[in-house]
């Protein structure tokens, strides 16, 4: 087991910061992996174009190698480095949303590798807007690829303490800035073909990108699983993923009767001497009566729900909670995201009431 790092950004310590970006920096470019934050989850990164570097992503986090990794880079002429296909379409949401929380899926070059791409002629390209992230890329000058900085299928990291837990003793350094904000991965539009297509929502909507392009269609892949055999083009498609240890099942239908049934339920399991967990809002969570009761947010906000939902999903675990009841949400908005995640969580575990 390594000896990971612990670099803590501080505001008004340019010196001491200045110092933790060089040392990930020189890391990255020997070929070693540096969890960093984004505004959305924290990730781990390695040099997109350095084969090794990939294979020990996939290694330390468990990951399996036909999952595609997404390339982050700090200036938009970069594009043009990685693919050979940058369409209007592409610069007109890099214009509009970029940087921030918005991967698109181009025709690669052959200076990308295949083992990040999952073997496909395509590669995701994301341009971060949180400081720390871009300030990483400038500095270490390589391209970074990076999937969130947690064991593969557990919940996204939203804290460092997520990623100490997760991968300490399995990667090189870890950058400490707990300054994540949306709390969900970002956005995968998909340009190689005629119709964009989104294959992972996130904080940057259907609507918002349909403003942009026109016609922008949903992968019907994202509120299902794709078939055996299929090779997911996007990070999160195929496999089980931001799953807690305890068996997470989600609960639709008028609310009245979601609290009723929440309530029995977990009556029935604590009954059993199991341990339940209750994943509430701030508008009913008054309204169970036995369990772990929390609240992921406010129903009128939910950049709320997206920002708290992984944290709470961990905190579960550090309670060692083994059920858990969920809320369903709406799927408007940033609220799609929020139903992808917690749908892929719960294995596709949905109760209608």
């Amino acid at each position: 087991m390594m000896e990971t790092i612990i670099g803590k950004i501080q505001k008004d310590q340019e010196k001491e910061n200045r110092l933790i970006y060089e040392k990930a920096g020189q890391i990255l470019r020997s070929g070693g992996l540096v969890a960093f934050p984004t505004e959305t989850v924290y990730g781990l990164g390695g040099d997109a174009l350095d084969e090794k570097a990939s294979a020990k992503i996939y290694a330390a986090k468990g990951r399996p190698s036909d999952n595609p990794l997404i390339v982050h880079i700090a200036d938009q002429k970069d594009l043009y480095e990685l693919s050979c296909d940058v369409n209007e379409k592409a610069l007109k949401l890099a214009e509009k949303f970029w940087p921030g929380p918005l991967t698109m899926i181009l025709k690669k070059k052959d200076i990308v590798p295949n083992s990040i791409t999952g073997g496909l002629g395509t590669v995701a390209i994301r341009m971060p807007s949180h400081p720390v992230a871009a300030e990483l890329i400038r500095t270490s000058g390589v391209y970074i690829a990076a999937p969130s900085a947690n064991t593969s299928g557990k919940p996204s990291p939203t804290k460092a303490e997520h990623v100490i837990n997760d991968l300490s003793g399995k990667i090189d350094m870890i950058i400490e800035d707990d300054t994540v904000d949306i709390g969900v991965e970002s956005t995968i539009v998909d340009l190689s073909e005629e119709i964009p297509t989104i294959l992972r929502p996130g904080y940057i909507t259907q609507e918002m990108l349909c403003e942009v392009l026109g016609e922008v269609r949903i992968d019907p892949a994202i509120e299902g699983s794709l078939k055996p055999g299929v090779v997911p083009k996007a990070p999160g498609m195929k496999y089980k993923h931001y799953a807690p240890n305890a068996d997470l099942a989600i609960v639709e239908g008028q609310m009245e009767h979601v609290i009723s049934y929440i309530n029995d339920a977990a009556a029935k399991k604590e009954a059993q001497g199991f341990s339940v967990g209750i994943m509430a809002t701030d508008e009913t969570k008054n309204l169970y009566h036995t369990g772990e009761i929390r609240s992921v947010g406010s129903r009128n906000s939910e950049a709320s729900v997206a920002h708290n939902l992984y944290a709470l999903l961990r905190e579960f675990d550090q309670m060692g909670v083994q059920y858990i009841y969920s809320e369903s949400f709406s799927t408007n908005n940033v609220g799609q995201a929020v139903m992808n995640r917690l749908i892929k969580a719960a294995g596709h575990t949905i109760i209608e009431v």
